[in-house]
């Protein structure tokens, strides 16, 4: 996300309506619907985070205890046992 001058990209109409509200201050403008992607797609983090997951559900059912799979993966026992508990579900 990228910062625009409101005089480079709108219409001196739209920009003198804006001012009344919001005078001089940031304003956050979200994408419509149409063009909002899904999360991760762009970094590929979902896929890393699925590969990371079906790691620990493996090393966990070859009889890797929760606290060392929480050190090796630097993550807390809680979001270990979250990440067990989902693959059990889905």
């Amino acid at each position: 996300m990228g910062y625009k001058r409101g005089n480079d990209v709108l219409p001196a109409a739209v920009l003198r309506a804006v001012q009344k509200h919001i005078d001089g201050e940031y304003i956050y403008i979200p994408r419509r619907q149409s063009g909002k992607r899904p999360w991760g797609s762009r970094t590929g983090i979902k896929q890393s985070l699925l590969a990371r997951n079906k790691e620990i559900i493996a090393k966990r059912r070859a009889g890797h205890s929760v606290p060392e799979l929480a050190t090796e993966y630097f993550l807390s026992g809680k979001t270990i046992y979250k990440i067990i508990s989902a693959a059990k579900r889905g």
